[in-house]
């Protein structure tokens, strides 16, 4: 006979070959309800919605009968005894068990051997019938959960027709062949009804390299070290966020900790900043109202933002969108922290209780609490954590948890699309400036003159206002074009001229070099060619004939970011330059302020030596800093913490002494 090569799987205990053999097996004939199979499938909504019709639909579409039994010890062992007449019966519960047999114990255990033992009476010819040696396929188990939870249809009837079928299970893919079809299977055999109405089909789990989690390759994360050193809060988050659940998901202790840093760090850093200065005032939020009317834009902004927010993720959550959810209160937070929170800092910081400081913490307060309740279902623990002090600290008839609160609901009333507009033309045009900043080297604290604006549309002077001060520039200006900031520099594309026109290549090139630049951009925007005559010859250039470098204008440093485009002057006047030195002698006392161990309202003496330059900086901008400090004085000397500082070139010795 001729040799046959077949393919095997190995035992994955211990690596050896595992054979097939035929045997006698008891089935159930899916092959009888296909198209009941795949009629219920196309009531579910799969996610991702690919599996409805593929990796799960044509599973049932190519259905076979199910193989039930298994010649195990350990298991539910297969209801079903034989008589020696042939006869064989199924039997269905406890009850008829009993009345069919005469030594069926009154506490009888339905595992073997305590079940081999019962003998039931052969209602064919009245002989002993006993049952059949197999147990049952153990996903016939898991595909019964629905039922064998409830003890279903012996109790709780009505419990069970409240919660079938499920609104919503979750399993990894593999599951398409495992419990999602046995559910599917036992129910449109006893029902003719999917189990279920939702369905998300998690990808598999992966090393960071990508490489499936195995004990045998030595890459499995231990569980329980994530837990104990990020937390649970943070690997919930990560999958959460990382990627669309479907996905398989690469997994790391770092991956972890960078998104644990970037959301809970982040919203963690932003609550003990209102805890702190709350504490300092002995603000109660309870003793005052949010007064809509006198509320600054930074204020109305950040609300509009929070009921968008909140609007975004019920509705992504109702279709199961857990992802983009996550994803956009992460956007939040990161624009709560860096922006608004960063932008009214210096409204928590007067003295008493002003009307505008009553809004920035009220307005604080409130996109926190809120906050924590839209995240508690991601991370539940931190929420928690953060809902007891900010508001069962206050007020002793809140909710004691916060997943006993009612989920947030958008106040359509506090949403201003215009107003969410407006700042994100503001966002955008910071972004781009601080690019140019960096591209020019020139440091955030040094102010400089001028800067030109193209957007998509223009802002109102309270907005301009934001840009100026955020980006420490003095006068600002909208221009329709941003081009004359850029030159432009043309050669030719030997690649595709030389085939076009051949010997007259370099004069092309020659008439790129001797024409400007600009101009010859504006023509190629407006029309797509540049177009023009050599020895009688009509040259159109399209872009791929053309090699364009860009350089920018001298004195200026032009940056682009989502369509907005900025450009700032970097010729620094003196006036200029002194006023940068002023904000980094201020950056530095407040830095030494830290060091030195002060409270935030400590009062201090500022003392300066050895710089005739910083001295006279100091002379002419002492009130400024001296303001921004909480000092009291600035003399020259030394007292109390001192360092030595190289501030632009220029080293000085600077001390700080607390009153």
């Amino acid at each position: 006979a001729l040799p046959f090569e077949h393919d095997y799987p190995f035992c994955w205990r211990c690596d050896t070959p595992l054979l097939y053999y035929a045997r006698d097996t008891w089935f159930i004939a899916m092959t009888k309800v296909r198209e009941n199979l795949l009629k219920n499938n196309e009531t579910v909504n799969w996610m991702p919605e690919n599996i409805k019709n593929g990796r799960f639909g044509n599973f049932l579409d190519n259905v076979i009968d199910w193989g039930l039994s298994r010649e195990r010890y350990w298991g539910t062992p297969l209801p079903i005894w034989e008589c020696e007449c042939g006869h064989k019966e199924a039997v269905g519960s406890i009850q008829q068990l009993k009345e069919m047999s005469d030594n069926c114990p009154d506490d009888i255990e339905l595992h073997k051997p305590y079940i081999d033992a019962v003998e039931l009476n052969c209602p064919k010819c009245g002989g002993k019938m006993h049952r059949v040696s197999e147990v049952i396929d153990c996903w016939f188990d898991s595909g019964s959960m629905p039922f064998a939870q409830w003890h279903y249809p012996f109790e709780n009837k009505e419990l069970f027709e409240q919660n079938y079928p499920a609104d919503f299970i979750s399993e990894a893919i593999d599951q398409t062949r495992g419990w999602f079809y046995t559910l599917m299977a036992i129910s449109t055999l006893i029902f003719d009804k999917s189990p279920y109405k939702n369905v998300i089909v998690l990808g598999h789990v992966q090393d960071k390299d990508g490489r499936k989690m195995s004990k045998h390759l030595g890459n499995v994360v231990d569980p329980w070290s994530v837990l104990n050193k990020q937390g649970a809060d943070a690997a919930r988050w990560y999958f959460y966020v990382n990627s669309a659940p479907w996905l398989p998901n690469r997994f790391s202790d770092e991956a972890v900790s960078e998104y644990q840093s970037k959301f809970m760090g982040t919203l963690w850093n932003t609550y003990a900043f209102y805890v702190l200065y709350a504490e300092i005032d002995s603000f109660d939020p309870t003793k005052y109202t949010l007064d809509k009317a006198t509320l600054a834009p930074m204020d109305k902004w950040v609300l509009s933002k929070l009921n968008s927010l909140v609007k975004f993720v019920d509705e992504n959550l109702e279709q199961y969108k857990i992802t983009e959810a996550a994803r956009k209160m992460a956007d939040f937070v990161e624009e709560l922290s860096n922006w608004y929170v960063r932008r009214s800092r210096e409204r928590f910081w007067g003295k008493d209780m002003p009307q505008d400081k009553i809004n920035a913490y009220m307005t604080l307060y409130t996109v926190l609490v809120t906050l924590t309740k839209l995240a508690a279902p991601f991370v539940p623990f931190m929420a928690e954590s953060i809902y007891r002090n900010l508001v069962c600290s206050v007020d002793k008839n809140a909710p004691e948890s916060v997943h006993l609160c009612d989920f947030p609901v958008c106040d359509e009333s506090m949403i201003d699309a215009k107003l969410e507009a407006n700042m994100e033309i503001v966002l955008n045009v910071v972004v781009a400036g601080r690019a140019a900043r960096e591209t020019a080297k020139i440091k955030n604290r040094q102010p400089i003159g001028n800067m030109y604006i193209k957007a998509d549309g223009k802002l109102d002077e309270e907005y301009n206002d934001i840009i100026l001060d955020e980006l420490n520039v003095k006068e600002l200006e909208f221009v329709d074009d941003a081009a004359k900031f850029t030159s432009y520099t043309f050669k030719p594309q030997l690649r595709t001229l030389g085939k076009k026109y051949g010997k007259l290549v370099p004069a092309i090139g020659e008439y790129l070099k001797n024409n400007d630049g600009n101009s010859l951009m504006n023509e190629l925007n407006e029309h797509g060619l540049i177009s023009f005559k050599l020895d009688g010859v009509n040259v159109e250039l399209g872009r791929e004939d053309v090699l364009i470098s860009t350089a920018q204008t001298e004195g200026y440093s032009t940056e682009t970011y989502r369509n907005t485009t900025v450009v700032l002057s970097t010729n620094l006047s003196e006036e200029l330059i002194e006023e940068g030195f002023a904000r980094e002698l201020t950056s530095k006392l407040q830095t030494m302020r830290k060091e030195a161990g002060f409270e935030v309202l400590d009062r201090i003496n500022v003392y300066y030596e050895g710089n005739e330059k910083i001295a006279e900086i100091f002379t002419k901008n002492g009130d400024t800093i001296a303001t921004n400090v909480l000092a009291d004085s600035i003399t020259e000397g030394k007292a109390g913490y001192s360092k030595e500082w190289n501030i632009n070139g220029e080293k000085v010795t600077l001390s700080v002494e607390k009153k």
